[in-house]
């Protein structure tokens, strides 16, 4: 059976951890070209306006990847060898 694969995916799931107005009301993870992101979201207020969004988000990098522009600037590094000709 293969694995399935969860790039480019994410998913959202209610914060059972709230304690503070201020903590996401979800909690998940995203995977975006291969990098694996933490995701928090937070609910519209019941009094806020309806133009607002449903949702708001914020993304942060897992700790455990390097950045793709931290992966590209050694790619980078290791080319500025010099080649003698």
């Amino acid at each position: 059976m293969t694995e399935y694969d969860r790039t480019n995916r994410g998913a959202i799931w209610k914060n059972r951890d709230k304690k503070e107005d201020k903590h996401p009301d979800f909690k998940g993870s995203l995977n975006v070209d291969g990098v694996d992101y933490w995701v928090s979201a937070w609910k519209r207020k019941e009094d806020e306006p309806n133009n607002r969004p449903a949702l708001s988000f914020s993304i942060k990098p897992k700790e455990e990847q390097a950045k793709p522009a931290e992966t590209e600037k050694r790619k980078n590094e290791d080319m500025d060898d010099e080649i003698p000709f």
